[in-house]
C-alpha cells in the first residue's frame, strides 16, 4: 500500500504556507501518524522551523538529479513520529537544472516512489515554494493530494480561479490526473474584522465542502514558535494555534480515511 503524499501549496507567498506544513506535520505526528516531512522550498523556513540545522548537501537537491537516494536525505527531528528531508540554499540551483533533464517534472515522484513503497511512514508532507516554478509542479505531479492554505486576506481571493485551473491542466494534460484538492484551509483569521469574515464566507461559496472548517487564528505564539525551532504543539501546547493545528490534524485524517490506502498504523491512539 503506497504512502500518501499531500503538497501543501500556494503561489503567493506570506499566506501561512510553512507554518500550516510544519505544526499539521506536528500535530498530525502527535495523534500517532508517522509523518515524513519534505521541506522543498529554498527559503528552508519548515526545517529551521523543526529545529533542524541547515548543511551543505543535506537537501533533496540530488536526489531530484537522480545522483542520490532521497532516503539518504532524512533526518530525525526531536520530535516523536516526525521525520524531515531538509532544504537549503542548494535548491535555488533546482529550478535552472530540472528543466534541463528528461522528464523533469517527474524527478520528484521517482525520487519519492521507494519511500512511499516503505511502511515505515503513513503520509508524506511536502512544504512548496511559494510560485508555480518547476519544484511546485514536481510536488504537485508526485502528489496524491493538494492542501492549500490561504490568508483571510483580499488578495487571497485573486488566487482562487489559479489554483483550480493548475488543476485542471495536471488532470487534462495526463501529468497527474489523480490529484485531489484535499481542502483549502483558511490562516491569519482575525475574528475582529469584517474582512476575514467575508474572506472565509467567499471562498466557502466557492469551495463550498472542501473548505476546513478549522481556521487557523493570527496570533503572536504562532509567530514565535519557529524562532524557537518547535511547532506550536510542543511550543505553547495550550494556545489558540495549538488547538487550531490539532483540530485541523483530525479534520485531515478524517477527510483521508475516506479515501482508500491510508494504513491502520495511521489511526490516532484513543
Amino acid at each position: 500500500m503506497l504512502t500518501k503524499v499531500i503538497a501543501v501549496a500556494n503561489q503567493k507567498g506570506g499566506v501561512g504556507k510553512t507554518t500550516t506544513s510544519v505544526n499539521l506535520a506536528a500535530c498530525l505526528a502527535e495523534s500517532g501518524v508517522r509523518v515524513l516531512l519534505l521541506d522543498l522550498d529554498p527559503q528552508a523556513n519548515a526545517t529551521s522551523g523543526l529545529g533542524v540545522e541547515k548543511l551543505e548537501g543535506g537537501s533533496c537537491y540530488g536526489a531530484l538529479l537522480g545522483e542520490e537516494r532521497l532516503v539518504d536525505k532524512i533526518k530525525p527531528t526531536a520530535f516523536p513520529r516526525l521525520e524531515l528531508i531538509p532544504s537549503e540554499l542548494d535548491m535555488c540551483g533546482a529550478e535552472v537544472e530540472l528543466p534541463r533533464l528528461e522528464q523533469h517534472l517527474r524527478r520528484l515522484a521517482l525520487a519519492l516512489e521507494p519511500l512511499r513503497q516503505d511502511p515505515e511512514r503513513d503520509l508524506i508532507l511536502v512544504d512548496c515554494p511559494p510560485s508555480l516554478g518547476t519544484l511546485t509542479l514536481n510536488a504537485f505531479t508526485a502528489a496524491d493530494y493538494l492542501l492549500v492554505p490561504l490568508q483571510c486576506e483580499y488578495y487571497s481571493l485573486e488566487g482562487i480561479s489559479m489554483i483550480t485551473r493548475l488543476l485542471d491542466q495536471l488532470s487534462g494534460s495526463g501529468a497527474n490526473p489523480n490529484l485531489k484538492l484535499l481542502g483549502v484551509v483558511m490562516t491569519m483569521f482575525d475574528g475582529r474584522t469584517r474582512l476575514s469574515q467575508h474572506v472565509v464566507g467567499e471562498v466557502r461559496e466557492y469551495f463550498k465542502d472542501k473548505v476546513f472548517d478549522t481556521v487557523i487564528p493570527r496570533t503572536t505564539r504562532l509567530a514565535e514558535a519557529p524562532s524557537y525551532g518547535k511547532p506550536i504543539i510542543h511550543y505553547d501546547k495550550y494556545s489558540a494555534g495549538a488547538a487550531a493545528y490539532e483540530v485541523l490534524a483530525q479534520e485531515v485524517l478524517a477527510r483521508l480515511r475516506q479515501e482508500p490506502g491510508l494504513g491502520a498504523s495511521a489511526e490516532p491512539p484513543g
